[in-house]
């Protein structure tokens, strides 16, 4: 049998082990399901309900759901006490930080090549009128 993860911090120091075990909280805490970020916030279902003017059950629902509209997504937030921020990740490039999509004024129509800024995206992924939806509830 193989060495296990318990016996690898078992032959470590204490202070490693405290190092490993507090950057490992760290990635931990980094990573949350809206549920655990509305309970990290101290705040009740009841509560946000009545921030976003729901019922009590659309936020245990909203909460269980793992495909939100951004603006659905960004009122929960906003509620919370936060912000709605995207960034775009590529292999061959620095992450681009999106305009125009977490925020709510998506007045203007896109135009030339700044899709980016109008924040509409079409079911094909062609930028255009419309509403895009966050494959996950991980904020």
């Amino acid at each position: 049998m193989g060495i296990t993860l318990k016996d690898k911090m078992k032959g470590l120091s204490s202070e490693r082990r405290k190092k490993i075990e507090a950057r490992a909280a760290e990635l931990i805490a980094e990573e949350m399901t809206l549920r655990e970020l509305r309970r990290a916030r101290k705040l009740t279902q009841v509560r946000m309900a009545k921030a976003l003017g729901i019922t009590q059950d659309s936020v245990s629902r909203l909460e269980k759901r793992s495909d939100l509209l951004l603006s659905t997504l960004r009122k929960t937030l906003k509620a919370m006490g936060g912000n709605l921020s995207l960034i775009a990740k590529f292999p061959d490039r620095e992450p681009v930080i999106l305009l125009g999509i977490a925020e709510g004024d998506l007045g203007h129509e896109p135009t030339g090549r700044n899709h980016a800024r109008s924040g509409r995206v079409s079911p094909g992924g062609r930028w255009r009128a419309g509403r895009r939806s966050v494959s996950s509830a991980r904020v």
